[in-house]
């Protein structure tokens, strides 16, 4: 498995907060042996993953938040390896163990893409009792459809515990028509946290 440090999407997923309305999940994995998560008094290291410099700084720093609200000590990943130093594995790992991070909550963008939706002019049944009833509806209301564009985002959603170097949740999903980048991130660490919550991993609260 490669380092944890270099994985996934972040994703609070420590606090409940409102849910998500265009965030769904597509899959999700826990590992066998994982107990409900506790992040009070943990140090746990908000990663965002992703080229552009001030995206990841906003993205930690929202997760940092949440991590905060939800008990935990958050530290976001570009306080402590800079965007030209990530590929540096053995430099991160000393840095992380040297900064005492117990545990991390990664985000990386996986998947863009527009989805276009048709929706046809609408059919009222009358017209349709009769051939030459439906014959002048039918011309009269030829089939011009209306194009929606949507941007769906998919995302990976990965918790570690760098205390075992173990992955203890994954998951996928896509969101559509993402707001700005806190929005964004909360929304999907509120879908997170919900399936998290099915599988017993977070308590409700």
């Amino acid at each position: 498995m490669k380092n944890p440090i270099i994985l996934g999407i972040a994703a609070v997923t420590l606090l409940l907060g409102a849910c998500a309305t265009n965030t769904t999940f597509t899959s999700t994995w826990k590992a066998p042996d994982a107990t409900v998560l506790k992040p009070e008094g943990k140090r746990l290291a908000a990663v965002f993953i992703g080229r552009d410099e001030s995206t990841r700084r906003e993205a930690e720093d929202t997760l940092v938040r949440r991590l905060d609200a939800a008990g935990a000590q958050g530290v976001a990943s570009y306080t402590l390896v800079p965007n030209n130093e990530a590929r540096d594995i053995d430099g991160v790992k000393e840095r992380l163990a040297a900064a005492g991070i117990n545990g991390a909550v990664v985000m990386r963008v996986i998947g863009k893409r527009e989805r276009v939706s048709y929706t046809p002019t609408p059919v009222f049944a009358p017209y349709y009792h009769h051939f030459w009833g439906y014959w002048g509806y039918g011309w009269g209301a030829a089939y011009e459809p209306i194009a929606t564009t949507d941007e769906v985002v998919s995302v990976e959603t990965l918790i570690y515990s760098l205390d075992r170097d173990e992955l203890l949740w994954a998951g996928t999903s896509r969101t559509v028509n993402p707001s700005k980048v806190p929005d964004f991130v909360n929304e999907v660490a509120d879908a997170a946290a919900k399936e998290m919550q099915k599988q017993g991993l977070l308590a409700a609260g």
